[in-house]
């Protein structure tokens, strides 16, 4: 039984949305991630960074899902920010019981348990995706309080956890989650939502006993990364 994480499906069977301005290998990536999932058995669990469906809303997310649940393994899901379809946790697990999903669970307030591992974590954000500071602030402090949650919530396991945002980017830092993580014991912090040229730029290391892992999938050739 294996641990692993990918983000960034960007899976659109419902519409027409082409992931093209990131670069060639966005061709035909529903067959790439296919291939890549070669590597899950089905006892094994894939942490899934957000951005999943392009949907608006269930309706036109609903070929999406029912793609993500045949692919091999339990997966946990956690909000990016185009995942427009999303409304609440409890809505979506309706969703996915009226439609037969069995293979999917959610990561919102909450936190999943591997073995001897909680697996933690939230949208996070980045300042500068919204104008205003106010709103900005209302929203930062929103998934501060939703990865203390999930964080609390895994008591004295050893806690991994698991972004849609970067908490760092080239020369933007989150502070309030880096010091979360930090005061947390979190070795590892895997996220997504950078592609293409972008993925260069990225922060992949350790800082202050944390490491930091880019894993969307683009940059991950669209397999998803073996944690444990």
């Amino acid at each position: 039984m294996s641990l692993f994480a990918i983000g960034d499906l960007h899976l659109s069977f419902a519409g027409n949305k082409p992931m093209d301005v990131f670069g060639d290998r966005w061709e035909n990536h529903a067959e790439k991630l296919l291939q890549g999932f070669s590597c899950v058995e089905e006892g094994d669990l894939t942490v899934l960074c957000g951005d999943l469906s392009w949907g608006m809303n269930f309706e036109e997310a609903r070929e999406d899902f029912l793609f993500i649940d045949r692919l091999p393994g339990k997966k946990v899901i956690l909000k990016g920010n185009h995942d427009y379809w999303w409304s609440t946790a409890a809505k979506a697990r309706r969703f996915f019981a009226e439609n037969g999903i069995t293979s999917i669970d959610i990561l919102h307030n909450n936190c999943y348990f591997y073995q001897d591992i909680a697996v933690c974590g939230t949208r996070g954000w980045f300042y500068e995706e919204e104008t205003g500071a106010a709103h900005d602030k209302k929203i930062m402090l929103r998934e501060l309080g939703r990865l203390e949650t999930s964080l609390k919530a895994a008591g004295d396991r050893e806690k991994l956890v698991f972004l849609h945002y970067p908490p760092i980017y080239q020369k933007y830092e989150c502070p309030e989650i880096l010091a979360l993580l930090k005061e947390h014991g979190v070795r590892l912090c895997c996220y997504g939502h950078i592609h293409g040229k972008g993925c260069r730029l990225s922060f992949n290391g350790w800082r202050d006993g944390t490491e930091y892992r880019l894993i969307s999938a683009d940059h991950v050739n669209f397999t998803p990364v073996k944690i444990l």
